[in-house]
C-alpha cells in the first residue's frame, strides 16, 4: 500500500518540555439532559467518545500526569478510560460539588505536582491540539498564575462570561445564573479550558466559598482570588470557537457531530483524497485514507478502517476496522474486520465478517457472507453463497448458491477448495472436507468426503419423472389445467414427429445424444 496519510491532519505539535505538567479532565457530570444509562462523556461521535477526544487534544502537551476526576457512571468511565488511555489517573469525586471541588480532589491525587495544570472539561470533543499547546505555551510565556481559554461568541446564552476591567483584563469570570443583565450581553465566553501555575492554585482552591446560586465551589472564582490577591492572569482567545462548544443533549450532540464530519470530510479532502458526496459521508478520526481514494455517497468508515489508494468504496458502504487494498472497489455491502486484498471486488449486497481476507483480484459478489475465511487471488465467489471458516485457492470458482457447513452444533470445521477447483451451483460443502486443486464439484452435490486434485465429485440421486401426478393429485388447479393443455398440444407434435421420423429413416440420419451433465455446465461466474 502507498505511503498512508495520518488520520485527520492537524498540525498539532507536542509542546516544549521545559515545564513539568499535569492534565486535569473533568468527566464526573451526570449530563441530565442527555437523558441516558451512559455518562455524557463516553457518548460517542466519529471514532471516539467525548473524553477521548479531549484526551487526544491534550496529548501533544506529553503531560507528566492526566488525572481525569470521574464520579456518575464511574466504573464504566474507568473501564473506558483503561481501554483507551491505561496511562490516565481516575479519580473519584463522590459528591459533585462543583468544578473547583473536583480540582482539589485531583491536585490531592496528585500531591507531587509541579509546573503547569491544564484544566479541561470532558464534554469538548471539536477541541483541537494546536489549541490546548498555544494555551499553555502563551501562560508559560507570560508567567501568568492562571490563563482561561475564551472564545467570542454568537450567542452566550448558558456560558460563563469573561468580564475585563476598563484596560480590557481580566477582572473575573461570571456563571450565567450569577451574572447581573449587562454581564449577560457580553458575548466572550469561558471554553472551560485552563492553564494554573499549580502552587499559586493549590492556594487559591483553599479560599473558595460556596457563596452562589448553585452553592457550589466554582473553578473559576480562582480568577477572582488571584486578579485580588495581585497575581498576574491572562487570557487566551481561540482562533475558532466552533472547537470549544461542549454538549448538554443530544440535539447538541448530533450538531457537534456534523461539525465534526465536515471538518474530518475537509481535511481528507485537502490531502487528495476524492469525497463525492460529503453530506453523507462520515469518516472516523481513526480512519485512514490513501491520496486518490474515492468515497462515493452514503458511506460510513469506522475505527481502524484503511482505504489504500485509488480503491473505490461506496456507494452505501459501511467499513469497520476493515482494510481495502488500492484498487480495490466495495460497493453497496458492509464490511467488519476484514481484508480486502488489491484491485479485488466486493457486493454489491455483500458482507463481509471479521477474518474474511480476499486476497489480489478476488471477487465476492451480490449477497455472498464471508467469515474468517481466505479467498485466493483472482478467485471468485460471486453470488448467493455462504463462506464460512474457509479457505479456497487461486482462480477457484464458487458457483451460485453455494453453503460452507462449517457448524456441528457444537464446533466450527474448516473446509479447504484447492486452486482452480470448481464447485457447481447449489453445493454443499460439509466441513472438514477439502476440494483438491483442479477438481470440479457438480451442481446439487451434498460433499463431505474429500475430492481429489482433478476429480469430480458427484452426490447427486437419479431424476425420475412421476407421470399424471398433477391430474391425479391436485385436480382442477391452474397447474392441472395448464398441463392437459400442453398435453393436447403434445399430441399434435408427436404426431408430426413421427411423419418426420420416418423420413429420417429412410435418409439413414441419426439421432443426436446428448451427452451426461458434469459441472463444466453446472456453475455461474
Amino acid at each position: 500500500m502507498a505511503a498512508r496519510l495520518s488520520a485527520v491532519p492537524t498540525g498539532a505539535r507536542v509542546v516544549s518540555q521545559s515545564h513539568l505538567r499535569t492534565v486535569v479532565v473533568l468527566a464526573a457530570g451526570e449530563g441530565k439532559r442527555m437523558k441516558s444509562a451512559l455518562p455524557k462523556v463516553l457518548h460517542p461521535l466519529l471514532g471516539r467518545t467525548l473524553v477521548g477526544h479531549v484526551l487526544a487534544a491534550a496529548a501533544p502537551l506529553a503531560a507528566d500526569r492526566t488525572v481525569v476526576v470521574v464520579g456518575h457512571g464511574a466504573d464504566q468511565v474507568r473501564a473506558h478510560l483503561a481501554e483507551i488511555a491505561p496511562q490516565a489517573t481516575p479519580v473519584l469525586q463522590a459528591e459533585q460539588l462543583g468544578t473547583g471541588h473536583a480540582v482539589r480532589i485531583a491536585l490531592d491525587a496528585a500531591s507531587d505536582a509541579t509546573g503547569t495544570v491544564v484544566v479541561i472539561n470532558g464534554d469538548v470533543p471539536l477541541l483541537r491540539p494546536e489549541t490546548v499547546a498555544a494555551l499553555v505555551e502563551a501562560h508559560e510565556g507570560e508567567n501568568a498564575a492562571a490563563t482561561v481559554l475564551a472564545a467570542e461568541v454568537p450567542d452566550p446564552t448558558g456560558l460563563g462570561r469573561i468580564v475585563r476591567d476598563a484596560g480590557g483584563r481580566l477582572e473575573r469570570i461570571v456563571e450565567e445564573r450569577d451574572a447581573s443583565a449587562a454581564q449577560r450581553a457580553i458575548r466572550e465566553i469561558n471554553a472551560g479550558i485552563y492553564a494554573f501555575d499549580v502552587t499559586r492554585l493549590r492556594d487559591a482552591l483553599g479560599k473558595l466559598s460556596t457563596d452562589n446560586d448553585q452553592g457550589e465551589e466554582y473553578l473559576t472564582d480562582v480568577f477572582g482570588l488571584l486578579v485580588s490577591a495581585g497575581e498576574p492572569v491572562a487570557v487566551h482567545v481561540a482562533a475558532d470557537h466552533v472547537e470549544t462548544l461542549g454538549c448538554n443533549d443530544r440535539v447538541e450532540l448530533a450538531a457537534l457531530r456534523r461539525l465534526l464530519r465536515d471538518r474530518v470530510n475537509e481535511a481528507w479532502m485537502r490531502t487528495g483524497v476524492s469525497l463525492l458526496d460529503p453530506d453523507t459521508t462520515w469518516i472516523d478520526v481513526t480512519v485512514a485514507l490513501d491520496r486518490d481514494a474515492v468515497v462515493d455517497q452514503n458511506t460510513q468508515l469506522r475505527g481502524g478502517t484503511v482505504v489504500g489508494t485509488g480503491a473505490v468504496v461506496g456507494p452505501d458502504v459501511t467499513l469497520v476496522d476493515t482494510v481495502v487494498g488500492p484498487g480495490a472497489t466495495v460497493l453497496r455491502s458492509h464490511a467488519v474486520g476484514a481484508e480486502v486484498g488489491p484491485g479485488a471486488t466486493v457486493g454489491p449486497y455483500a458482507y463481509l465478517r471479521p477474518d474474511a481476507r480476499l486476497a489480489e483480484k478476488a471477487k465476492v459478489g451480490t449477497f455472498v457472507e464471508v467469515k474468517n475465511s481466505e479467498v485466493g487471488a483472482g478467485a471468485k465467489v460471486p453470488h448467493l453463497s455462504y463462506v464460512g471458516d474457509a479457505t479456497i485457492g487461486a482462480k477457484a470458482n464458487i458457483g451460485a448458491a453455494t453453503i460452507f457447513v462449517n457448524y456441528d452444533g457444537v464446533n466450527k470445521h474448516r473446509t479447504t477448495v484447492g486452486e482452480a477447483a470448481f464447485i457447481g451451483c447449489d453445493t454443499s460443502l460439509i466441513a472438514p472436507v477439502e476440494v483438491g486443486a483442479g477438481a470440479y464439484v457438480a451442481a446439487g452435490s451434498a460433499i463431505s468426503q474429500d475430492v481429489p486434485p482433478g476429480a469430480l465429485g458427484v452426490t447427486r440421486a437419479p431424476q425420475r419423472s412421476i407421470d399424471g401426478w398433477v391430474a391425479r393429485k391436485r385436480p382442477g388447479t391452474a397447474s392441472a389445467e395448464a398441463a392437459e393443455r400442453a398435453g393436447r398440444a403434445g399430441e399434435g407434435v408427436s404426431a408430426r414427429a413421427a411423419g418426420a421420423s420416418e423420413g429420417e429413416a429412410i435418409h439413414g440420419d441419426a439421432e443426436a445424444v446428448r451427452p451426461a451433465s458434469g459441472a463444466g455446465d453446472t456453475a455461474t461466474e
